[in-house]
């Protein structure tokens, strides 16, 4: 009975928060964005389930067992709520894995860490292929801890362009060069994400990425949940206080978004960040 009064709570909540942001509607064709994690898998289920028209799609990334894990995992999933499951592989796409990018890149002096290179990619991957497929919108598994740590992260490095672009619907401006991205479980904790997972018994892994070990990002998150031991509030606080931020900025209009010169994706310089990475694969940096 507890577990079942769980479950209504959190689709309860996730439901408010899409209704409370205007995240999407009944009539919009929603693409998830699933790893095979608990928190993507949870979105996908509970979305199907409020009855939103969802299709899943997945970035392969290439990284061994791990990704063929994940991507076997999601499969049963999606067989058995009845969803269509897009893969887009790395190797397919750009001809390499994640790993052995960044072990090129490396040879060539540019020291990108696994998590950033992967997210970079997996971005631009996924935005490629949203429009590809007419979604109105990608929604990701990203939970409440995830957008605390983020922006955290985010004041640390004073980086307040990354801190402008974070919320429940990512980035301040619209443009048609970008599908929509959104958190349907932006109010949800991650402990809350995994219980549930539990309860469905959903085939995932609750392990971390192998080439994550030692990411900058978990330190953030360790101190975080440290804090919030003494503090049970300190996450709903960070969040909140980032949304007035954003708040504030909003009142800003009208921002051109520029094309790459070679891929014609959208970015904020001539390069964008992936052409950028596979520019500087070829090259040694040296004019």
């Amino acid at each position: 009975m507890e577990d079942l009064k769980f479950k209504r709570y959190i689709e309860k909540k996730v439901k408010k928060t899409i209704r409370q942001y205007k995240l999407f509607t009944l009539k919009d064709k929603v693409g998830v964005a699933v790893s095979g994690g608990k928190d993507s898998t949870v979105c996908l289920y509970i979305l199907k389930k409020l009855g939103y028209d969802v299709d899943a799609i997945t970035i392969d990334a290439g990284i061994g067992n791990y990704t063929k894990t994940n991507i076997e995992n999601l499969k049963k999933v999606c067989k058995n709520q009845g969803i269509k499951l897009h893969i887009v592989s790395f190797k397919k796409e750009f001809g390499k894995s994640v790993v052995s990018i960044r072990s090129l890149l490396k040879k060539k002096g540019h020291n990108y860490s696994s998590c950033m290179l992967c997210g970079i990619l997996k971005r631009y991957l996924l935005n490629k292929y949203s429009k590809k497929l007419k979604f109105d919108c990608i929604a990701t598994g990203h939970n409440l801890d995830d957008e605390a740590q983020a922006f955290v992260m985010n004041v640390f490095r004073n980086d307040i362009k990354l801190a402008t672009r974070q919320g429940p619907i990512a980035g301040i401006f619209k443009s048609s060069m970008f599908v929509k991205r959104v958190k349907p479980l932006y109010l949800i904790k991650e402990d809350e994400t995994e219980r549930y997972s539990k309860i469905m018994k959903f085939p995932v892994n609750y392990g971390i990425c192998p080439c994550s070990v030692g990411a900058y990002r978990r330190e953030f998150k360790n101190v975080l949940d440290d804090f919030e031991k003494k503090y049970p509030a300190v996450k709903y606080n960070v969040i909140r206080f980032h949304e007035n931020i954003i708040k504030q900025m909003k009142k800003e209009k009208n921002v051109d978004i520029g094309v790459c010169e070679y891929c014609g994706e959208p970015a904020s310089k001539k390069i964008c960040k992936t052409c950028k990475i596979f520019i500087e694969m070829a090259y040694d940096g040296k004019k």
